[in-house]
């Protein structure tokens, strides 16, 4: 049996419909269900579109993933794509982490809706459950103290943006600036306004449609024992360089 044909019976079942149910859903003959479930015939373009839109999955999964080993309470929406994705359990049915790598970075932007691309990310175990579908994002730069550069965040996927909690820390998906790890705050209307911890690097606001994913800080680890001086040791060298740029000014 073909992917899609085990994937249309198993997301039926998982619905509790009758072959006729998902025919009368589908406005097709019943009789075209059960040749698509029997591989008689494939599901034409056209009902593929109204099967993902029923479902909630995206094409290109129901023809290329098995999901007949998925249960309902494993599959959560993912992005404004409508696209499901499996949760990933080990053998002792605890949720994995997917762990996103510096290199599979660069392209996630382009394959966060990809399943063959996300079916790729190595995974990993966590020693307790967070509860949610969990993903391993790399830290670059500074701008984030106490995490260095090469750190790890490990985030629950947001369902909504109306869940984000004003002043947490979140990894966010912008079709702009790609992945980004900043404190999300909600006080304008239709965007998030985004700020580093380290006080060098200035707030910037986007907009709600410019979002593609939200994930909500869990835990993190940090790949440098690097002591962090704080805010006011940053005070303290910004009060510095100031002294220094008007002695400069005065020696002109």
């Amino acid at each position: 049996m073909s992917k899609a044909s085990r994937n249309l019976r198993h997301l039926r079942t998982l619905k509790g419909w009758s072959q006729t149910q998902l025919a009368d859903a589908l406005k097709i003959p019943r009789a075209r269900i059960g040749a698509y479930e029997e591989e008689r015939c494939d599901p034409p373009i056209d009902v593929l579109i109204r099967l993902s839109d029923l479902f909630h999955i995206a094409i290109d999964a129901m023809v290329r993933c098995d999901l007949s080993s998925v249960r309902k309470e494993q599959l959560i929406k993912v992005g404004d794509n409508r696209i499901l994705f499996p949760v990933i359990m080990d053998q002792d049915e605890e949720d994995m982490v997917e762990v996103l790598t510096v290199k599979a970075s660069a392209g996630y932007l382009g394959g966060y809706a990809d399943p063959d691309y996300i079916g790729k990310l190595q995974k990993m175990s966590l020693p307790f459950n967070p509860h949610g579908k969990c993903r391993a994002f790399p830290i670059k730069g500074d701008s984030m103290p106490p995490l260095q550069d090469g750190s790890y965040v490990i985030a629950k996927y947001v369902d909504s943006i109306k869940e984000v909690r004003s002043g947490h820390t979140y990894i966010i998906l912008t079709k702009d600036d790609g992945i980004v790890y900043k404190r999300a705050y909600t006080n304008k209307p239709k965007q998030l306004e985004l700020h580093s911890d380290n006080p060098h690097y200035k707030p910037f606001a986007v907009p709600y449609s410019d979002v593609l994913e939200i994930w909500e800080f869990v835990c993190s680890m940090n790949m440098s024992d690097k002591r962090y001086e704080g805010e006011e040791y940053a005070n303290v060298l910004q009060l510095l360089q100031s002294i220094n740029n008007k002695v400069e000014a005065l020696k002109l």
